[in-house]
Parts: C-alpha cells; structure tokens; sequence
C-alpha cells in the first residue's frame, strides 16, 4: 500500500548540512525518471532513501516494490524476479508476476544488488535497458515501464574492474548515484534523533514523557564512531529509555553482548604452512657490533633464501610464497646472492 512520505519513520530526518545536501540531491533526481543508485554504509537508511525517492517522483501513485537481492536464492531468481508460466516448473501451478511486473507504473528497489550473480546482472541489465523480458516457461515477452532503483554499501566501479559486476549494468544504473553520509558525518543530527528515538519508546513503553539523558549519557552518544550508523543509535536508545523505566537514563549500552559471563571466543588457528627453518645465527641475542650493518644485512638476507630454498626443495616460486615475497621480488635476491648459493650448493 503506498503511504505518505511524511509518514515515513523518523529515521530519515536531520538537520546538519551533509544530510541536507543529501536530502535536495535526492529531491533533484527524484525529478528525472532514470535510473538510480544510493550508495551508503550500513544503517543509513538507503531503503528509506530509495521511498522518499520513489514518492517525490511522478510515479508516487505507483507501487514501490523492494527487493533484498542478497536473500534471493539463484534457483529462485527468474522467478522472483520475472515471474513464471503455469507448468514451467514442478509446483508452478498457476501464473505468477515476477517483481518486474508487479512495479509496473512504479519503482523497483533492488537493495544489495552488488550480491546478484553475473548471470542475474545479465538479466536484469536486459530488463532495465529494453523494458522487456520473458517470464520462466514463457515466450512472449512482457513489457513493463519500471524506475530501477539500486543500492548497495559496496564499491561498485571496484568490483566492475575485477569483473565481479556488469560494467554495462552499472553504466545504465548510474545515470545518478547519491551518496548517503554516515552518522558520524552528520553533526548533531545524533542530539535530533535520540531525542525522537526516546520520545517513541517512551510512548511505547507507556512511560508518558520521554526520559532525561544525563551529561555522561550525552557524553557516550556523542563520542561513538556509529559503525552501525542510524539503525545502531536506534537500538542504543531504545534499549537505554526501556531499562531506564522512565527514570533519567544515566548508562548508555553500547555492546549488547558485554557481559562477565559471556563465552569465550574459540581461538582461531591459522592454516598450517610450511615455514623455512630459521637461519643460523638469527637467535635472539644482542647483535655483534663489530660486524658493520651493511655485512650483516646482506649474510642475514642470504641464509633467509638459502633456507628458504631448503625449504622449497629448491622450488622458487614456493620459497618466495615462504618469505612472503613476490615471485620478482624473491629473484631479484636469488641474482643478488647466486654466488653464494651456488657455491652453498656445490657443498
């Protein structure tokens, strides 16, 4: 059911600067029906972006219809997504619209999208350039008149150059891409909403007005770094007002699982790997001084590959994977010291 957008949640409020360049970035592109991108960590509301998006536009009366496209399974995707035939599959019964269809006239929010597979990209790059596809066991086409709206907290042009992502697909996505500032950028938006975030808790909880925050309640507030941005504060909040018991809240919970009884992480193992033995003379000890560095340097860097190669069986490439060097870089030390090594050999 489409709502109004001043009935959205009270998370996509603020009042500094950065969110407020945000918010007429966004009312801007709202206005141009193309494709768009919202980029932003985690818990900055890029889902909330994207309605605000969708209802500032002119396909507000349209249906806005969000996809989390890290939940959907790749057997089920054409179907989700597309929709299928009746009999294309075992337990398709009847027809059903894919999500496509249904945004017809409206908005289709795909969050996560870097997670698709290339194979979905693929697809869906078909679907947002030409406005058609075919359902699962169909062969008409369905043609469909749908506003793409993406998002994601990864680097999409990073994972284009590595081939992770579709350079085509995110070419004809980023016609605009709005970034959406963290919390710890948008200064003293924490006081605004904490304020509303304890305001509705306290109505919730039936406490009437809202609980008091102490200076060292302030004080944890406003020195947290937010990783978990806007949906952490929320739960910090919320869960300070409700201990509180309508009472000044004094003692602001950040880690939720700290507890003197809390498990014991398990120590994590590292993968075995075979290491070179280590040189002779590289005990530790005090150095001798009489040996100028430069000597030492170079009769420490020598017994490191010959080990090294010892190691390897005489296998460069894993004697230079042994001292973490590169492949070149383990050469160019092998040239510097064949002499010796040779020589080492020969005995």
């Amino acid at each position: 059911m489409n709502t109004d957008i001043h009935s959205q949640p009270t998370e996509a409020i603020g009042q500094s600067e950065s969110f407020l360049q945000f918010q007429e970035a966004l009312s801007l592109a709202a206005r141009a029906d193309r494709p768009t991108l919202i980029i932003g960590e985690r818990g900055t509301g890029k889902e909330l972006a994207a309605a605000r998006l969708h209802y500032l536009s002119g396909r507000w009366q349209g249906p806005f219809i969000p996809v989390n496209c890290a939940a959907l399974a790749p057997t089920l995707l054409d179907s989700e997504l597309f929709g299928h035939e009746a009999g294309s599959f075992t337990g398709a019964t009847v027809r059903r619209k894919g999500r496509f269809e249904t945004a017809n006239s409206g908005t289709l929010f795909l969050d996560e999208i870097a997670a698709l597979s290339r194979e979905a990209q693929e697809k869906i790059l078909r679907a947002v350039e030409y406005g058609i596809f075919e359902r699962v066991g169909g062969a008409a086409p369905v043609s469909v008149n749908v506003r793409v709206i993406g998002a994601t907290n990864a680097d999409l042009p990073a994972l284009a150059e590595t081939g992770r992502f579709k350079r085509d697909l995110l070419d004809r996505l980023s016609f605009e891409v709005l970034t959406l500032p963290p919390l710890r950028e948008r200064h003293g938006d924490i006081e605004l909403l904490a304020q509303r975030f304890a305001a509705r808790m306290a109505v919730e909880m039936g406490f009437g007005e809202p609980p008091a925050f102490s200076e060292k309640a302030w004080a944890a507030l406003l020195s947290h770094p937010w990783p978990g941005n806007v949906r952490e504060l929320k739960n910090t909040v919320e869960r300070a007002v409700y201990r509180s018991n309508g009472e000044a809240v004094d003692d602001i919970v950040l880690d939720p699982f700290k507890s003197p009884y809390r498990p014991a992480r398990p120590r994590q193992q590292a993968p075995a790997q075979k290491q070179a033995p280590a040189p002779q003379g590289c005990e530790d000890h005090t150095p001798d001084l009489s040996v100028p560095v430069k000597d030492a340097v170079r009769r420490l860097e020598e017994q490191y590959v010959r080990s090294a190669l010892d190691a390897a069986r005489h296998n460069q490439r894993q004697a230079a994977r042994i001292m973490g060097l590169t492949y070149n870089q383990f050469r160019g030390l092998y040239r510097k010291y064949s002499k010796g090594l040779n020589d080492g050999e020969a005995h």
